[in-house]
């Protein structure tokens, strides 16, 4: 489990205290609203606060508020992925052990909805957040520096170019780069694998690694070899039926899919056509669902460790909110890689 960490100062007490040239003690006295605090001196207090964007920490405002519900926010691209609710289960139990509540949301794959979920729920003061991210080229992530600016703690369970945070992922290209060679070894060679959506870095990780696969060997990549399809069922489905009418001549002989839901939408998308799997065509999903092997053709996947990685996520985000000496936040950013696993099952067979 790989992890790499760099150096990142939070605003403390001490800081807002040495700014506005009172003592500790006296802010303490400003956040948690007494009237022993002369005016002036409050004014000069909050003035200190909102110019060096401070923001105590769970613990501090804990024990500056005793009954304080603790919550962390939880921010999701598709509510309808089991990928998701494997992720919200690991962080849940993590987040009870330690007396928080966790709360879901979802994006719904826009941009729009995501930059507003995040604002509501920063402002609604929830100890932290745990997200993840829509990308793009284009993509307004502004709402995610706004989170560094103001101080308040998030993990992402995807990468995000150029933004240092916490960080607990998969590595895409050395998975995706397993389940393609599987196939090549196997004597496959016209591989096609269905993408994932443009928003996604995971959708640019798992074509690297379908690519590296053929590098590494005498077969030649070519781009048409990347069939965008999406995340949902529908996108495996309706991709499924429209590429495979459109090569009945020369069809593939097996396809990695973006997720295991592109790749039911795919198998039922052959089935309709008349084309067997795998006794046709091979078919590899990702993220190791639960269903996935449970399907009239159990379905070879790449086995994500799903809630490992919610649970990572909350223990990061939580010694982040209370840091490690319970007097702040932290003073370190982790990046928690963790890796996945190639699980064979009835849905692929070699050809030699």
């Amino acid at each position: 489990m790989p992890s790499e960490a760099s150096t990142q100062k939070r605003v403390t007490i001490s800081d807002v205290a040495r700014y506005a040239g009172v003592s500790n003690a006296t802010v303490s006295a400003v956040l948690n609203n007494k009237g022993t605090v002369k005016d002036s001196t409050r004014r000069r207090v909050l003035e200190a606060i909102e110019k060096l964007n401070y923001r105590p920490s769970g613990a501090a405002r804990r024990r500056l508020q005793p009954t304080l519900h603790r919550t962390i926010g939880l921010v999701v691209k598709e509510v309808d992925n089991p990928y998701f609710a494997d992720i919200f289960l690991g962080a849940r139990a993590v987040a009870n052990q330690h007396g928080y509540t966790v709360l879901i949301t979802s994006s719904e794959s826009d941009f729009t909805s995501e930059h507003r979920i995040v604002d509501l729920l920063a402002d609604k003061d929830v100890d932290g957040l745990i997200i993840n991210p829509l990308l793009e080229e284009q993509a307004d992530l502004s709402h995610l520096f706004e989170l560094k600016r103001r101080n308040i703690p998030f993990v992402l369970i995807e990468n995000v170019l150029g933004l240092q945070a916490n960080i607990v992922d998969v590595d895409n290209v050395a998975a995706s780069k397993e389940a393609t060679r599987y196939l090549i070894e196997g004597g496959h060679e016209r591989i096609i694998h269905f993408a994932g959506p443009r928003y996604s870095l995971h959708t640019e990780e798992r074509i690297e690694g379908f690519r590296r696969a053929f590098s590494e060997t005498n077969l030649i990549f070519r781009e048409d070899m990347i069939v965008y399809a999406g995340a949902r069922l529908k996108d495996g489905y309706e991709k499924g039926l429209a590429y495979f009418q459109e090569h009945r001549d020369n069809p593939p002989t097996a396809v990695t899919c973006y997720n295991d839901l592109v790749a039911i939408g795919l198998m039922r998308a052959l089935h309709q056509l008349g084309i067997k799997v795998p006794d046709q065509v091979s078919i590899i999903g990702y993220d190791d669902i639960a269903i996935a092997e449970y399907l009239p053709i159990p379905l070879t996947t790449v086995r994500v460790p799903k809630t490992e990685m919610g649970a990572k996520a909350a223990e990061l985000l939580i010694r982040q909110i209370e840091g490690a000496d319970g007097r702040g936040g932290p003073d370190t950013i982790e990046r928690i890689i963790l890796q996945a696993q190639l699980i064979v099952r009835g849905s692929t067979r070699p050809l030699k």
